[in-house]
């Protein structure tokens, strides 16, 4: 009744803004208050008029009610933040391991594949065309080498530091002679008078070149008839004439050091039948010694390439220099097997005017010549060889002794021979030894003794030969076949046939013989 008979008043309007204002505990608390105001009233009222006992048992429940509200309410607003645990997220790290384990996992598998991908491309490329040209790369800086023999300017020790790789990347485009700058280390001089441009000619050729070039998807083209005709008349010029080499020097007494630039190549023969041309690069050492060794980079399909690097050799005195010799050599590179030799050039300064190159750098142009001249004009020597041939055991023992009359592989006028033994049989290799190398020798002792097993064939040697190749040692170049031997085989003529027949005819015996060397 009285709860209803609540006119509407500014009362209502404060209830509405105190429900916006402090939420919903502000608006029981507000209720509360009324209905205490209004309990009050009706307990006034109940003393002057006739109000039941019912109602007022209703208006006492209601009061009730809302303390116990408020009670409630109060509890709640005094739980504060701080008092409501935070629950921190929980990092499960194993699986984050194998995540990221998964995921290098991945990019190996991606570039593993890759590499070999580009490997089996250019193995492919290799075979049937040309190689993609490389980039170019900006000028190099010079390479300085020390002389273990004395120390550099302004230090107490030596220091040995090779050029570039020959596998780096071209400065100047193949087949193109660039501007040139002059050398930080000296004046350019003219090239020396009377050297005239040699033209090569090109003699019948002897060898048919094999045309068999398989192109298959994805693979270049093979040469067409007229470019294969052209590669095999590059490929096939003389051996009189392989090119010249071009290179300047000059001498620094303020640091006892002897500069050489190796400037260029012209007309060098053919090495790829695919393409026509070569990949040059030229090393060089001072001789006798050889304890200085450079190599300028490779060129990448071109014959007539050029380098202009410069090498500095520090530690050589001005009195040194008529005894020193300069070995040049110049190979095309070869990414799957060892690079070819087209050739070499020696220098003496002695037959140089050093006076000329203390002032100004002095520009040379020699003739390459080819490294088997001196074999052919000295003869490739003699092997005493050893065999016993055991038929119970299918063993053949192989003894090399000695060998005597070596040709002179370098201009010291020495070698460094060592003999390689290949087992074949029916014609194909199937097994191999090799002596220790005898160091600056041309009568080289060895008596190294070898056993190979020999497949069973009965009480006989049929099928089975020994090639016997006799080799000089070159820390710098690719070691040169000086002879070879055939024991046994199709090849087998002469004395070493005879050798042959009588080892195998007399088993258990040892049985030794002197054999030339040939080509």
């Amino acid at each position: 009744m009285g709860l209803c008979n609540v006119p509407p008043n500014g009362q209502n309007v404060a209830l509405f803004s105190l429900f916006n204002t402090t939420g919903m505990f502000g608006l029981f608390q507000h209720i509360a208050k009324q209905f205490s105001s209004l309990f009050r009233k009706q307990a006034h009222i109940h003393h002057y008029t006739n109000v039941s006992s019912f109602e007022m048992d209703f208006f006492d429940e209601c009061l009730e009610s809302l303390r116990d509200v408020m009670h409630k309410y109060k509890s709640l607003e005094n739980v504060g933040p701080q008092t409501i645990p935070r629950l921190e997220p929980r990092i499960n790290y194993p699986i984050i391991g194998l995540c990221i384990g998964g995921v290098v996992f991945g990019v190996l598998v991606l570039v593993s594949t890759y590499y070999c991908y580009q490997r089996r491309r250019r193995l492919r490329a290799k075979r049937n065309g040309p190689d993609q040209p490389l980039a170019f790369h900006s000028h190099r800086r010079p390479t300085a080498v020390k002389s273990p023999a004395g120390a550099g300017p302004g230090t107490g020790t030596h220091y040995l530091k090779k050029s570039p790789s020959p596998t780096g990347i071209s400065k100047t485009p193949p087949g193109i002679s660039a501007p040139h700058t002059p050398s930080p280390t000296g004046t350019v001089g003219p090239l020396e008078s009377g050297v005239s441009s040699h033209q090569p000619f090109e003699p019948k050729p002897e060898n048919q070149i094999s045309k068999d070039n398989c192109s298959t998807e994805n693979e270049r083209q093979s040469p067409t008839k007229e470019e294969q005709e052209t590669n095999e008349k590059n490929l096939q010029q003389s051996a009189a004439y392989l090119g010249q080499l071009v290179f300047k020097l000059r001498y620094k007494h303020d640091k006892n050091a002897l500069i050489v630039s190796v400037v260029r190549c012209k007309d060098l023969p053919a090495k790829d039948p695919n393409t026509g041309s070569s990949d040059p690069y030229v090393k060089l050492q001072l001789l006798p010694d050889k304890q200085h060794k450079v190599k300028t980079r490779v060129l990448r399909k071109t014959r007539n390439p050029v380098y202009d690097e410069d090498f500095t050799f520090y530690g050589i005195s001005f009195n040194q220099l008529p005894s020193i010799t300069l070995h040049f050599v110049v190979l095309s590179f070869d990414r799957y097997s060892r690079d070819d030799i087209i050739g070499e050039v020696f220098c003496a300064l002695s037959n140089v005017d050093i006076a000329q190159i203390e002032t100004q750098q002095l520009a040379l142009c020699r003739e390459i010549q080819p490294r088997s001249l001196k074999i052919r004009s000295q003869g490739r020597g003699e092997l005493l060889v050893s065999l016993c041939w055991q038929p119970a055991a299918n063993r053949l023992t192989v003894v090399i002794l000695k060998a005597r009359n070596l040709p002179k592989m370098d201009v010291t006028g020495l070698a460094d021979p060592y003999v390689k033994i290949y087992l074949l049989y029916n014609g194909q290799r199937i097994a191999k030894k090799k002596t220790h190398v005898k160091k600056r020798t041309l009568m080289p002792v060895f008596n190294e003794s070898f056993v190979f097993d020999v497949p069973a064939n009965g009480q006989t040697l049929d099928g089975i030969s020994l090639e016997f190749l006799l080799l000089d040692w070159d820390r710098v170049t690719k070691n040169e076949v000086i002879g070879r031997l055939d024991l046994g085989g199709a090849k087998c003529t002469g004395s070493a046939l005879t050798h042959w027949n009588e080892v195998c005819n007399s088993p258990r015996r040892q049985i030794a013989d002197w054999h030339k060397l040939k080509e």
